[in-house]
């Protein structure tokens, strides 16, 4: 008897758990959600009205004259295709990069590997600052203007190469040994035996160079505004967006006027969709990234 009522009350007790867990979750969820919403609301909703009231999460006078503010820029498709281009490449080049130097880095054999570590963690927290990097971009790389002012700059981030690194270092030795007693060198270690092995690692270093290319505009602002990217030119366009409302203006007028939050909003949704859309093909090879390079029998 009294070992059914402990049982009884073990899973009234873990009812209640589960209880709280998911009001915990659903609340999470909602903080979350709510802001995302907010912003596509807002972005769809007439201008004049989200003035009055922002507080919602779906448009109350649907419009999409905040888009079309934004779209009527003849130069957004070319600034789109040159944002894909600078995501793309600069993912690449860095993945190749930073792999590189995080397998030489967690070489055991490699002498210098303690100091050249301290020295890129010296840079996370000490810059040269912003003069002399566009002293060096400009006048002494020569790449204002320049397509790699995009890509070069940032092709080694030190959190990735350390976060690359330390899973590297996690990864069977013997693996490395192997392939040097078949007469590999080190490029086809790297390239046959570690990149393979580091799907994971790779896919998580992928995300965070993407989203920081994508995000970026400063980069167009102090060296390549002859070519522009989508995010500096969705920065131009809410810099410019001004209300146009003329009080005098009839009522058909006031119900496609635009207002600065409106079209932050609208550029906000713009700029974030492509990243959402690419963010779940990407996340799987976090989860089936760790099943890839298991040692087979």
């Amino acid at each position: 008897m009294a070992s059914n009522e402990y049982q009884i009350k073990s899973s009234k007790s873990e009812k209640a758990f589960d209880y709280v867990l998911l009001v915990f979750c659903l609340f999470l969820i909602v903080i979350t959600v709510y802001p995302f919403l907010n912003v596509l609301a807002i972005s769809l909703n007439d201008s004049m009205d989200t003035m009055r009231n922002v507080n919602f999460i779906i448009p109350r006078k649907f419009t999409l004259s905040n888009y079309t503010y934004i779209f009527r820029e003849n130069n957004l498709g070319g600034a789109f295709v040159m944002s894909v281009v600078k995501t793309l490449v600069g993912v690449i080049f860095g993945v190749i990069c930073t792999s590189m130097l995080a397998y030489v880095l967690s070489r055991k054999d490699f002498y210098f590997n303690k100091l050249f570590t301290i020295l890129f963690i010296v840079t996370m927290y000490v810059s040269g600052g912003m003069i002399p990097e566009y002293l060096l971009l400009t006048r002494t790389l020569k790449l204002g203007n320049s397509f790699w002012v995009y890509i070069i700059p940032g092709l080694i981030w030190v959190y990735n190469v350390i976060l690359m690194r330390s899973f590297i270092e996690g990864l069977p030795i013997a693996l490395q040994e192997a392939a040097k007693l078949d007469g590999a060198n080190d490029f086809t270690i790297w390239l046959k035996v570690i990149l393979p092995l580091c799907t994971p690692s790779i896919a998580t270093v992928a995300l965070f160079l993407a989203v920081g290319q994508w995000n970026s505009f400063m980069d167009t602002y102090l060296y390549a505004r002859d070519l522009p990217t989508l995010q500096y030119v969705l920065y131009e366009i809410m810099e410019q967006a001004t209300i146009q409302i003329d009080p005098h203006a009839a009522s058909s007028q006031l119900t496609n006027a635009v207002s600065p939050m409106s079209v932050r909003m609208a550029i906000t949704i713009v700029a974030t969709v492509p990243i959402l859309v690419v963010y779940p093909f990407l996340q799987k090879y976090f989860v089936g990234g760790m099943t890839l390079g298991a040692v087979k029998d």
